[in-house]
Order: C-alpha cells, then structure tokens, then sequence
C-alpha cells in the first residue's frame, strides 16, 4: 500500500493571513475552525488542501519546494495582476516574447511560486508553431 499526501504544510508567522492569501490565490476557502490568530489553517481548494503552521522561525532561503499555479479562466499576465492585487510580489520575471515563460512571485511572507502559461496559451502556443 502507498500512501496519500493530505496536504502542503507551510511554516509562517501568520496562519491565518497566510490561509486567506492561499484561499484567494487558489478559490478555496478557510475551515470554519479556523480564525485569526489560531496557530494553524487549513485552506481547501479544488483539488488540494493547504496546511499553515505558526512558527517562530523567520525564512531565511530560498524554498526547498514552491507551488506552480496554471490559471484555469484567464492568462498567465492577468493571474499575476490578480496575484499582484491580493498581496504577492514579483520576484522574477521569466517571460519571453515569444509568449513562453513563467513568472516567480512570492506571497506575503516572502515564499516563491511560479505563474505558468494556461492550458489555452499553450494550446495556441503549439497550434501557432504548427502553422
């Protein structure tokens, strides 16, 4: 037998600002057990669940592991203007002209996570090069 992974767990000073940011990000929400200043919330969302700790320990590297996110209704540039509004920064910008690319962004507490292209850019991506 294998085993399941239940959730991301991620180590912050703010669990519960941290779990609204993801909530956001992801269209998920918060448990109803959870509430500012709690040492934990579990954010739920299509697919994935997302576990924040209250730690005492700043983050001093770069992470070990990120998220990428693929926006599902918009492009990757409007996913990062929409990221930008509810808190993330831009901390690289990997996009080319040709379309391809990603961007690096990290959420309040400074964690890095990728934007990638949707599904339909790089559908169009290919049928383009195609032609």
């Amino acid at each position: 037998m294998t085993s399941l992974v239940r959730h991301l767990t991620f180590d912050c000073h703010d669990a519960y600002r941290q779990g609204t940011f993801w909530a956001e990000v992801l269209g998920g929400s918060i448990t109803d057990d959870d509430r500012p200043g709690d040492p934990e919330a579990l954010v739920e969302a299509d697919g994935i669940s997302l576990l924040f700790v209250t730690v005492p320990d700043a983050k001093t590297v770069k992470n070990r592991v990120h998220v990428d996110l693929q926006p599902q209704d918009r492009t990757r540039d409007e996913e990062v203007e929409r990221l930008l509004t509810l808190g993330a920064k831009v901390h690289d910008d990997q996009r080319r002209p040709d379309g391809r690319g990603w961007v690096t962004l990290t959420d309040p507490e400074g964690n890095e996570f990728c934007v990638e292209r949707s599904a339909a850019e790089r559908e169009a991506f290919v049928e383009a090069a195609g032609a």
